[in-house]
């Protein structure tokens, strides 16, 4: 690796207690949140009602605290890389939105109009839908340097490819919502879902340049620019971890009286969230194979559209269709089947490391 790119890379570091047990967490938050919004029921309401354009004030902050720290540790100089490794990084735009999109509203559309119809009121199954359809477009940012660095992935590539996602996904997100919300008949808000973009993506994305810049001219540029940035982030990480939690409190707080009266929804709404995963992780992971691309590229571009940005997607579907619908509730699912998912495909990326050629 160069000294440019070794310079641009963020430091690897193994999955930290808190990504480990995620799911654990986001299960004991959603107790809480089902508890507290029994008890509580009057503070559930002012907070619910504390909004301004559409957007809950409490979980705009709550949703700033977790993606901005990720946004400073984007590099948009790695770009300058981005034909190093041009196989990895074109399975996983084909993948990321040529497929997984549709795919998901694909799957939700089936699961909830027809093979859950009987179990599922037909508006509450539009609400699911559409969160599955936020999902599907908001691939990872964040928790890809995690897998990447758990497979032993190239950093210097898993840079390059979330630094070309998020480009990406400035330009593609809103668009492909709309379309996908259309089809399948749900009524877009177009002005709700473009100021969501903007709140969401662009302003943190924004925000989180120019910081990574500050902070690194501040120390010197390079490596210890760089260092100083990481630290930076480690700093902010827990009010990340607090933003998580505490947006799962509240989600489950309003939807308590549905969930408690209907205690296997979670699992309905696992169920295309686990063929998903899996799926599209299997059609990168293969593609990746077929072509010949190196292991240390070829586990984190499948991974990296498995996971998905749910920061984002919890964000946005707050915002267009509120604290109590079903597209929240399904963002929210999203992040309790995640890391327990992401977990085994590492494993198993791990124990097929032969099967792929060496790094070049």
């Amino acid at each position: 690796m160069s000294e440019a790119a070794t310079i641009e890379t963020a430091p690897a570091a193994g999955i930290g207690t808190f990504e480990k047990w995620l799911s654990l967490w986001v299960a004991g938050c959603i107790a809480t949140g089902l508890l507290l919004g029994n008890l509580l029921p009057g503070v559930f309401g002012f907070l619910a009602s504390l909004e301004l354009a559409s957007v809950n004030l409490v979980v705009a902050v709550l949703i700033w605290a977790m993606v901005y720290p990720m946004m400073i540790g984007i590099d948009f100089a790695s770009l300058r890389h981005v034909g190093d490794k041009p196989k990895g990084l074109v399975i996983t735009l084909v993948v990321n939105w040529l497929i997984k999109p549709f795919t998901m509203a694909f799957l939700g559309v089936l699961f909830f109009r027809h093979v859950f119809a009987s179990l599922i009121p037909p508006a509450d199954a539009e609400g699911y839908i559409a969160g599955l359809i936020l999902l599907g477009a908001a691939p990872c940012t964040a928790m890809v340097f995690v897998w990447s660095q758990l497979t032993r992935g190239d950093p210097a590539y898993t840079l390059v490819q979330v630094s070309v996602n998020d480009v990406v996904m400035v330009f593609a997100f809103a668009p492909i919502v709309a379309v996908l919300l259309g089809v399948t008949d749900i009524v877009v808000p177009w002005e709700t879902l473009l100021l969501s973009v903007v709140l969401y993506i662009v302003l943190p994305l924004a925000a989180g340049v120019l910081t990574r810049r500050r902070v690194s001219a501040k120390a010197g540029g390079g490596r210890r620019g760089e260092a100083a940035v990481q630290g930076f982030i480690a700093r902010l990480k827990p009010w990340s971890v607090i933003g998580l939690l505490a947006t799962v409190v509240l989600l489950f707080g309003f939807q308590g009286e549905m969930i408690l009266a209907q205690p296997l929804l979670i699992l309905l709404i696992a169920a295309p969230l686990l063929i998903q995963s899996y799926a599209i992780f299997l059609v990168a992971y293969a593609a990746a194979w077929a072509w010949r691309v190196p292991h240390d590229v070829a586990a984190p571009c499948a991974l990296i559209g498995t996971s998905n940005f749910f920061e984002l997607a919890v964000a946005v579907a707050i915002s267009l269709f509120g604290l109590q619908s079903g597209a929240a509730l399904a963002t929210v699912v999203g992040v309790l089947v995640e890391v327990p998912v992401m977990l085994s495909l590492v494993a198993f990326a791990n124990r097929t490391r032969d099967s792929f050629p060496a790094s070049g």
